[in-house]
């Protein structure tokens, strides 16, 4: 009968210790999770993507871009055209093409837009978080940017409501 109790109760005793006093490794995931890296190293896919500072990007009704990565030459001038392909009308599924500077907290910024509907989902209060931006676009419109990045990694994104979960990807300039 002592074997029966003894062997679960040292199975309980190892489960506690294998799951507690956990706390201080946790932060460390946590923080390091949350740092900020410009590495070109840290973009997987990187070194597939063909360097061009002459950009087409096309957004569609399946809520998504036909490209997730970019590379373009840094200190140098970029011409980037986005073009709405959909069919579906503006007011339920338009697009934009937004640069936020590396750092920005893409949640935080997609939670602004979504309030900032007389600017077209561009955040006033968050403009010196914007690297670049198109206008919001209808179907079968497009809009054509010029703009200059720093050398780092840049998320871009389509901050009409509930978009940027599924429309986003990185600039890498170099």
């Amino acid at each position: 009968m002592k074997k029966l109790f003894t062997l679960p109760a040292i199975a309980v005793a190892l489960t506690f210790a294998a799951c507690g006093g956990g706390s201080e490794n946790n932060t460390t995931a946590e923080t390091t999770e949350q740092s900020t890296t410009t590495s070109t190293e840290t973009v997987p896919g990187i070194e597939n993507v063909e360097s061009s500072n002459t950009i087409t990007v096309e957004a569609n009704d399946q809520m998504k871009f036909d490209t997730e990565l970019l590379k373009v030459k840094a200190g140098e001038p970029v011409e980037l055209t986005l073009k709405n392909v959909g069919t579906l009308p503006k007011e339920s599924m338009g697009h934009n093409f937004i640069i936020v500077k590396p750092g920005v907290d893409v949640a935080t910024f997609a939670s602004e837009a979504v309030a900032a509907v007389d600017a077209d989902y561009l955040p006033k209060t968050s403009l010196s978080s914007v690297a670049a931006h198109t206008k919001l676009l209808g179907p079968g419109e497009e809009d054509k940017i010029t703009f200059t990045l720093e050398a780092g990694v840049y998320t871009f994104l389509c901050s009409f409501p509930g978009h940027y979960g599924v429309m986003q990807g990185k600039i890498v300039a170099e």
